[in-house]
């Protein structure tokens, strides 16, 4: 009688073992997917953010009747890309972390403050040669992404 409740008792074990085995692979298996999942989705975000900032700046270029009025002036604590609209001009700079753009009269003293925030982003740098203008978006790890854009149409010279 003590032999077979013996046996009672190293098969409960036995299997308490197996089944205590199995959840601590199964919560492995789960922690790493979620550890991988975490990884992709902001990787993704951070890609996502870095074209959206991108194709907002190329639109915002595209979009300009006469992409050759394009202008960079200094304005805040940077360079602004300004499209001129009449009597009126769009800046697009960097203020305070973010992709800024102001909408306002050209002789305007609204300072960087009074725009409105498009996207988060690191920094922004503008150049313009030749008609060719060169964007550096630098999202909010450093990370910079280039982006050169001809301000002239096909076939057509740089005066």
């Amino acid at each position: 009688m003590k032999r077979r409740t013996m046996e009672y008792h190293i098969d409960g074990l036995i299997a308490l073992l197996l089944f205590g085995v199995f959840a601590a692979c199964l919560m492995a298996v789960l922690f790493t997917g979620a550890n991988a999942y975490r990884r992709l989705t902001f990787r993704n975000n951070m890609f996502y953010e870095n074209r959206t900032c991108v194709q907002y700046m190329t639109v915002k270029v595209r979009q300009m009747n006469d992409p050759r009025a394009v202008e960079i002036e200094s304005f805040g604590e940077g360079d602004a890309l300004v499209f001129p609209e009449g009597e009126y001009v769009t800046r697009v700079y960097y203020y305070d972390g973010y992709l800024m753009e102001l909408y306002s009269e050209k002789n305007s003293a609204l300072g960087p403050e009074a725009g409105e925030k498009v996207m988060e982003a690191g920094g922004l740098k503008l150049s313009l040669e030749d008609g060719m203008l060169l964007i550096t978006i630098t999202d909010r790890e450093g990370t910079g992404e280039d982006l050169m854009l001809s301000l002239y149409d096909e076939g057509e010279v740089a005066a």
